[in-house]
């Protein structure tokens, strides 16, 4: 079975094309708000975890502080897909493993994505 992404962006033209640019290697779950995230990480535990940062109800960075602290789930690989490209020091350090300003080149997200879930 292909591992599985969680895609938490409330914009269903975005989670499309991250589903395109990732391709048919994986398998996707999508989240359009940070309530739907926290509740679907946990069912689930994604192998990887595409958050935006600006998500209904519960904040990208708000959910990824919470990931990080949660033991049981702390080491989900997180790549942010934002378009707060100012708060990419903000993401690094409430624990993002990598960063992406949108728009984001395909071919990079893609390699991101393929090294993160190598490492696991």
């Amino acid at each position: 079975m292909p591992p599985t992404i969680l895609i938490c962006e409330d914009e269903p033209s975005l989670r499309e094309l991250v589903r395109a640019t990732l391709g048919s290697g994986y398998a996707f779950v999508d989240a359009v708000d940070g309530d739907e995230a926290a509740r679907l990480i946990r069912e689930i535990r994604p192998a990887l975890i595409v958050l935006d940062l600006m998500l209904p109800r519960v904040s990208g960075l708000e959910l990824l502080g919470d990931l990080r602290a949660d033991e049981s789930i702390r080491d989900t690989p997180v790549v942010v897909l934002t378009a707060w490209s100012h708060a990419e020091e903000a993401a690094l350090v409430a624990g993002a493993d990598r960063f992406f300003a949108k728009p984001f080149e395909p071919d990079e997200l893609k390699s991101a994505v393929d090294e993160l879930l190598a490492e696991r």
